[in-house]
């Protein structure tokens, strides 16, 4: 890409923004709790290149969890739903409802604090595009941000569109009260994809461009707690068992080994937060096939074993990014309460039962359960 921007380019790049109209410095919008508004909405062929988003409340919050409680929707050529749906935070790159400085070619986290987010896929439309915000928090927000995009007389050249989807799910392993940590870690067989965590399932034509990863580890022990054990395994066109792409664990489908502890970014593949002391806590992951994405001609089906053999519980969510032909699958997404992180949870052996009974009854009244 670098090498043909002295090339001319065709068309005329445009902004929408939230500047002050008036001339002023409040160059923010405000959402009122349970607050919807369109930020972008054009009827004319083009592609957007770039969207840079802030937000907070004031003054700033972080246990407000913004991050998961406002929602981004996008919507191509006037399609009835949309072809983007996931909290915000989670589109821009990382989940947990947190904001943390990382840097990959299609999504950043920038300074002060992760809270500038940037997004640099492109997404092409032939005849119109908006971009809607919801604020399912509680209180009212104030809203800054750019869309870059560029207008053209003519449709783009692809028939395809820029997708994201988000899941979250509390998997059901096996009971370890009983199990030494070695075989918990390496025991039994998986010879399908129907217990797998799944990232992305989809319909049509198109390709898959990557994902980001959370994970929540919430094994009580003192033995190794790696939660990472699980292979990726990605299913094209309904193909039989054993898919052609079926990888050797989570850490190597992230482009990295032997169970990291550290923090790491990367162009298209990196670790953001590595978790804490034997990889207790909050983890994220991302991967971008940005120079390798994956086709399909009729569907795709991404998943991840939640350690292997599925025999980890933890709080898994993710954001699938990719491109496809219309009409799509929609997956709504969840309730507010029931994208709420779990709470941290101490590894303290004097309220590790209390704290797990807990953790469990929260998860119960959120319906995650």
């Amino acid at each position: 890409m670098l090498r043909d921007l002295y090339k001319p380019r065709e068309g005329k790049r445009m902004r929408a923004s939230s500047y002050d109209r008036t001339g002023g410095n409040f160059d923010f919008y405000t959402f009122n709790a349970g607050e919807r508004k369109t930020i972008f909405d054009v009827e004319t062929p083009g592609c957007i290149t770039h969207i840079w988003v802030t937000m907070g409340t004031y003054p700033h919050r972080p246990e407000a969890m913004l991050e998961r409680k406002v929602v981004l929707r996008m919507y191509w050529d006037s399609e009835e739903t949309p072809s983007v749906e996931a909290p915000i935070g989670d589109f821009f790159g990382m989940g947990h409802g947190m904001s943390k400085n990382f840097v990959s070619v299609p999504l950043t986290m920038s300074p002060q604090d992760g809270r500038g987010y940037n997004c640099y896929f492109p997404m092409p439309f032939s005849s119109a595009a908006r971009i809607e915000v919801v604020n399912e928090a509680d209180e009212m927000i104030m809203f800054y941000y750019y869309v870059d995009y560029e207008e053209y007389k003519t449709a783009p050249d692809s028939p395809l569109r820029f997708h994201a989807q988000w899941r979250r799910e509390l998997t059901q392993g096996i009971d370890d009260s009983e199990v030494r940590g070695e075989e918990f870690q390496f025991s039994g067989y998986n010879n399908s994809i129907e217990n797998n965590y799944v990232i992305l399932d989809a319909r049509g034509k198109g390709h898959y461009a990557g994902c980001n990863l959370n994970i929540h580890n919430l094994r009580y022990t003192n033995d190794m707690n790696w939660p990472g054990e699980g292979d990726d395994m990605i299913v094209i066109d309904d193909e039989p068992w054993p898919p052609r792409l079926h990888g050797t664990g989570c850490e190597d489908y992230f482009g990295t080994a032997f169970c990291p502890l550290q923090e790491y970014n990367a162009p298209f593949h990196g670790i953001i937060l590595p978790g804490g002391e034997n990889w207790f806590g909050k983890i994220t992951y991302y991967r971008y096939h940005v120079l390798d994405p994956i086709m399909f001609e009729k569907s795709i089906k991404v998943t991840i074993e939640h350690g292997h053999n599925n025999n980890r519980s933890d709080d898994y969510s993710s954001t699938a990014y990719w491109y496809q032909t219309e009409p799509h699958v929609y997956h709504p997404i969840l309730p507010v309460e029931q994208r709420m992180p779990l709470p941290d949870i101490r590894r303290n052996p004097q309220t590790l039962f209390r704290m797990k009974g807990e953790r469990d009854a929260y998860a119960k009244k959120m319906g995650i359960e």
